[in-house]
């Protein structure tokens, strides 16, 4: 995980998404999924996250989805609001269910907070994270599967073996994957 600045709410995004999206809540209390009205609104949120996955902190070639942080099921009152919405792989998301502020906001990461190591491309904490969210960093590492898992190790693999045939300059994974680029100049590459 990076820092990400929120990101902007999109001038039409109340009139398109919040209202209509809050008068269908009340029209369908019950419904198991909320109406995906935000849809449209997916690439203005990728824009706002460089198009890096905001747990996974890289791009994601699949294209991405809006994770509500807080979940439908727990908070639909949240399923339209622009404030609840970061950009995640779908797998992530998928991974994330309903863990909704047990996990770290992508909003609250700091810089440094979390580094890969070479070669194993295993995310790990570092000292940067303060005491008061090293728990919360370290559970997101474990339930996200971030630090080792075979999905999330097999997509570090892919940019960094781009890196490493030459099809990607340091540049480029910078921009691909810029947690991997970190620790390959830490390591001197």
């Amino acid at each position: 995980m990076i820092p990400v600045a929120k990101v902007k709410k999109p001038k039409r995004f109340d009139a398109e998404v919040q209202t209509p999206g809050n008068q269908w809540l009340k029209a369908s209390p019950h419904a198991k999924r909320p109406k995906a009205l935000w849809l449209p609104y997916t690439k203005d949120l990728s824009d706002g996250f460089a198009g890096l996955c905001g747990y996974a902190a890289m791009h994601d070639p699949t294209g991405g989805t809006v994770d509500h942080y807080l979940s439908y099921k727990n908070h639909p009152d949240k399923a339209y609001a622009w404030d609840n919405y970061r950009f995640a792989s779908g797998t992530l998301n998928s991974s994330k269910r309903t863990l909704d502020d047990t996990v770290l906001d992508p909003y609250e990461v700091g810089a440094g907070w979390f580094e890969i190591e070479l070669p194993s491309l295993q995310m790990r904490v570092t000292n940067a994270v303060p005491a008061s969210h090293r728990a919360k960093a370290e559970f997101t590492l474990k339930k996200l599967k971030l630090r080792d898992g075979e999905r999330v190790i097999r997509w570090r693999q892919s940019w960094y073996q781009l890196f490493l045939a030459g099809e990607l300059n340091l540049e480029g994974l910078r921009k691909m994957a810029p947690l991997i680029a970190q620790a390959v100049e830490k390591a001197g590459g």
